[in-house]
């Protein structure tokens, strides 16, 4: 596991501080440079993530490209988050977590359906605010453009027979993970509405995003 690194950035000196609802979907672009604080703060709030190169959103966040090079599973400070093009994207800076989950994927009608039951099918999902939120883009991206993504604050433990179990989180309310953008980055958010695993205790819950042009 990772250990704790906190920030010394400063959210009053912020360019953008928003708080978002439990369950929705949330774009934005993210300069070079600039530094993007999640905060989950009520506690286990998985927070689905995925990112794109701004200006050519075929290269995107890779989990092959990332774990192979990093030689772990779990991503935490100092992980580099590298792009299909072996590229880096984003590296984490901070980390008061510890572990957050890049196996696990996002939340789908059909994973819903055949995880817990097939009246299941039709709840909120991380995959549909996904889609919903790339509508909205109105830049041509679809399904096809989806890639397995990141689950900041997500607990999957991988079992000795190289399986995935789905726990209770790690963190808790006012932990945060803090990433600073290696190019122009679009960042493409579920705050996961989940109702069905322990992840996030059965309860979705609000999470902050604060942005900073620069490390202080």
């Amino acid at each position: 596991m990772h250990t704790s690194h906190t920030s010394r950035l400063d959210p009053a000196t912020a360019v953008f501080d928003h708080v978002h609802p439990a369950g929705e979907p949330w774009t934005h672009t993210l300069r070079r440079g600039q530094v993007l604080r999640i905060i989950d703060l009520e506690g286990n709030q998985a927070v689905d993530t995925l990112f794109y190169n701004a200006d050519d959103t075929a290269e995107s966040y890779s989990a092959a490209d990332t774990l192979q090079r990093q030689g772990g599973v779990y991503l935490g400070a100092g992980s580099v988050l590298l792009s299909n093009r072996a590229r880096p994207m984003l590296s984490i800076v901070a980390d008061t977590c510890g572990r957050h989950d890049t196996l696990g994927g996002a939340c789908a009608a059909e994973s819903n359906s055949v995880r817990y039951a097939p009246e299941k099918k039709y709840m909120h999902s991380c995959r549909d605010n996904f889609l919903l939120a790339l509508a909205r883009l109105d830049q041509g991206m679809g399904k096809r453009d989806l890639a397995p993504n990141i689950n900041f604050f997500m607990n999957v433990p991988v079992t000795p027979q190289g399986g995935l179990t789905f726990e209770d989180g790690l963190s808790a309310p006012g932990k945060y993970v803090e990433l600073r953008a290696e190019m122009d980055v679009l960042v493409l958010v579920s705050n996961c509405p989940q109702l069905n695993n322990p992840c996030n205790a059965y309860n979705p819950t609000p999470v902050r995003f604060v942005i900073w042009d620069q490390e202080a």
